[in-house]
């Protein structure tokens, strides 16, 4: 654990910083560059998705918790809007979504080809943003533990009372969603299925592996003996199965003849 990870002079360099920007700029260039060339978009637009879906998803993390916490919030509401804590997963995914869409939109390019990126590169965004929260300890451990792999974050910036071990759910995450990656890549590279397919079970594995972790986290209950991150778990996954039924049987929308076998061309003013 390690929140602060150095610092020069006032300049500080924070773990769950790092992290975030890590977690857009990575799967932006492992993930999305290949992906989109593959179905004929020049990879190059993978840097201007990377821009547009960092404004977005801080943006809507920020919007997101201050609506779930306005209780707290609405006395501070331009400290909290402009301050450094404060973000929600669920928030930036669906603004980083929009910034995504809304960029695509403007360039011209399919959304059926970036949605098809988007599934594995998001759900990989995620794990290294867990990354961030192991290493700040910043509250989004689990409910106190005796197992033998449970732990204390004393030094975090929410820290653990002395003593206390909790589930380390945020290790817990990354490894089921470094699974779900490898899961939405054999499904992004290996049939020509349109991407909304794809990213429909992005958001049902991605639905499934939060509504069961949050049994272990410490979210309060907020409606029918259910925290509120489950009931958005349990909209993404009801959204998801209805993409993967709705665009099952549609093949692949490419531009510039991308080699996905069996695939129609699709012509495209799409950014070359």
């Amino acid at each position: 654990m390690r929140p602060l990870l150095f610092e020069i002079g006032d300049f500080k360099v924070y773990s769950f910083g790092l992290m975030a920007a890590l977690a857009l700029i990575v799967p932006g260039i492992t993930i999305v560059r290949p992906l989109v060339r593959r179905r004929g978009v020049r990879p190059d637009f993978a840097y201007e998705l990377i821009v547009a879906a960092g404004i977005g998803g801080f943006a809507g993390a920020r919007i997101y918790y201050m609506i779930e916490n306005w209780s707290t919030v609405h006395s501070q509401f331009w400290s909290t809007l402009f301050g450094g804590i404060g973000f929600t997963w669920y928030g930036g995914l669906i603004g980083g979504f929009l910034g995504v869409v809304g960029w695509t939109l403007i360039r011209k390019v399919p959304l059926d080809i970036i949605a098809n990126a988007m599934a594995p590169a998001t759900a990989m965004g995620y794990a290294i943003g867990r990354v961030g929260c192991q290493l700040a300890g910043d509250g989004d451990y689990g409910k106190p533990s005796g197992l033998p792999w449970a732990m204390g974050y004393p030094n975090g910036t929410v820290p653990t009372p002395p003593g206390v071990r909790v589930h380390p759910t945020p290790i817990y995450e990354i490894v089921i969603m470094a699974f779900v990656v490898w899961i939405l890549w054999r499904l992004a590279t290996r049939y020509d299925k349109s991407g909304w397919w794809t990213f429909g079970w992005f958001l049902v594995l991605s639905g499934v592996e939060r509504f069961f972790i949050e049994f272990l986290r410490r979210n309060p209950v907020w409606f029918g003996h259910l925290t509120q991150p489950q009931w958005v778990a349990i909209v993404s996954m009801l959204i998801g199965a209805a993409l993967i039924a709705a665009f099952t049987g549609r093949r692949a929308v490419l531009t510039g003849g991308a080699p996905v076998p069996g695939a129609p061309r699709a012509h495209s003013t799409a950014v070359r």
